[in-house]
C-alpha cells in the first residue's frame, strides 16, 4: 500500500467516524418541558423594560407638567442626537455626516397629528430606526407632548411670560 492511499483511507475513516447520527445527540425537543435547574426559571421571562411588539394601543393621556418633564427627559435621552436639544435638526450625529432630519418648527410637523409623531417614535421614518423595543408607549406620549412644547416654544416671544417670571429666563 502507497503512502498515498494510507493518507486516504485513514481521512475517510476519520470522515465516516466523525458523521454520527444527529438525531443520537441530547437535546431538547420543541415542546418539552426543561428538567433539572432549569426547570426553576421556567418559563423565561424577559428582561425588565423590554416593549413588546404587539403592544395593546395606548391613548394619549393628559398634558401635564410631570408629563412634559418626563418628556424633556426622554426627549434628551433618545432624541437629541439627532433632532437637537431644541428640535431643530441639528443634533451631533448631523455634524458627524448623518443625514439631517427636519426642524419640528416646519408647517408640515406643526400640522401632523399627534399620532404621527408616536407613529414614528415606535416604527421608525426615513433613515431614522424605530425605537419601540427602547421607548415605553406611555414615554411615546410623554415625548409628542415635549415636541409640541417646542413647537410652541420656537414661536415664543419675551411678552408672553409673564413679567413676574422674566427674572427666570436664561
Amino acid at each position: 500500500m502507497t503512502v498515498r492511499s494510507a493518507i486516504l483511507l485513514s481521512a475517510l475513516a476519520i470522515a465516516l467516524a466523525a458523521c454520527d447520527n444527529m438525531a443520537n445527540q441530547r437535546k431538547r425537543l420543541p415542546y418539552e418541558l426543561p428538567y433539572g435547574e432549569q426547570a426553576k426559571n421556567w418559563p423565561a421571562l424577559p428582561p425588565d423594560g423590554v416593549v413588546a411588539r404587539d403592544e395593546e394601543p395606548v391613548s394619549p393621556p393628559p398634558v401635564t407638567m410631570s408629563l412634559l418633564k418626563r418628556g424633556q427627559e426622554r426627549f434628551d435621552i433618545y432624541c437629541t442626537p439627532c433632532h437637537s436639544l431644541i428640535g431643530d435638526g441639528d443634533g451631533m450625529i448631523v455634524h458627524r455626516g448623518f443625514p439631517r432630519p427636519p426642524s419640528y418648527s416646519i408647517q408640515r410637523l406643526r400640522d401632523a397629528p399627534a399620532q404621527h409623531f408616536y407613529d414614528v417614535i415606535a416604527n421608525g421614518y426615513g433613515v431614522m430606526f424605530p425605537y419601540a423595543d427602547r421607548v415605553a408607549p406611555a414615554d411615546r406620549w410623554a415625548i409628542v407632548a415635549y415636541i409640541r412644547a417646542l413647537q410652541a416654544s420656537a414661536d415664543g416671544r419675551l411678552d408672553d411670560v409673564p413679567p413676574d417670571q422674566r427674572g427666570t429666563l436664561q
